[in-house]
């Protein structure tokens, strides 16, 4: 895509349309993405403005936040005006927005439903690039004893061992047991390996009178209970 070689730079534009100045004037909330990322990049090129640089962020992640959050240090050097120490920040900036959203979730003391399942763990999960196979151990009023990540894993598979697993619920003293992971392709359909974990799952946990009472598969957006869809 061509760039315009001459644009003018926001130093040269009025007081109320540049970025920092509408944010003290107006607040953030009046301000556009665009203008936010521009406020992080602080300043732009020869020949592109900082707002230029930010909307050929979005662009890159199709004007998707949610994308651009899986941006890697290394997939924003890419772009072209983006050095280390901006994508080092706008990094940063995502990294804290993603904390922020796992703190304002107050902590599920009790799973009652699949979506108590998601609301734990879809701050954590749902916009890893890999795979992670997590454990939560249950009491008989299933209470959360505790949450153990078993295993990482690549962008479709996750090694899981069935011993290791067996013995961290006994030694949770775990009456019950809910597996989750979380499907980076986006597509919450178990496949034949998550439904062969469960069934060795069960199996095992069944000569210690642990119930397997879910396995539920997380993605960006939604998820999938087994338990619901009667595959366990």
């Amino acid at each position: 895509m061509k760039q315009e070689n001459r644009r003018l730079s926001i130093k040269s534009w009025a007081a109320e349309d540049r970025p920092r100045e509408r944010m003290l004037e107006k607040g953030q909330a009046e301000l556009s993405n665009a203008e936010l990322l521009a406020i992080l990049i602080g300043s732009g090129t020869k020949s592109l403005s900082a707002v230029d640089l930010a909307k050929i962020i979005l662009e890159n992640a199709d004007n998707d936040l949610n994308k651009l959050g899986k941006f890697s240090i290394h997939d924003l050097c890419k772009i072209k005006g983006i050095g280390k120490a901006r994508a080092v920040s706008i990094s940063a900036a995502l990294e804290l927005g993603r904390r922020r959203r796992e703190a304002e979730k107050p902590p599920v003391e009790t799973i009652i439903t699949p979506n108590d399942v998601y609301e734990l763990f879809a701050p954590r999960l749902s916009e890893l690039e890999y795979e992670e196979l997590w454990m939560i151990y249950l009491s008989p009023s299933k209470t959360v004893l505790a949450k153990d990540c078993i295993g990482k894993g690549g962008v479709d598979k996750v090694v899981a061992d069935i011993k290791m697993i067996t013995r961290n619920a006994l030694n949770n003293l775990a009456s019950a047991v809910i597996v989750v992971h979380n499907h980076p392709s986006g597509v919450a359909k178990p496949s034949k390996e998550d439904l062969t974990l469960t069934t060795k799952l069960k199996t095992a946990f069944n000569y210690f009178d642990i119930e397997l009472i879910d396995h539920v598969i997380i993605t960006q957006t939604t998820y999938c209970s087994l338990a619901n869809e009667g595959l366990i």
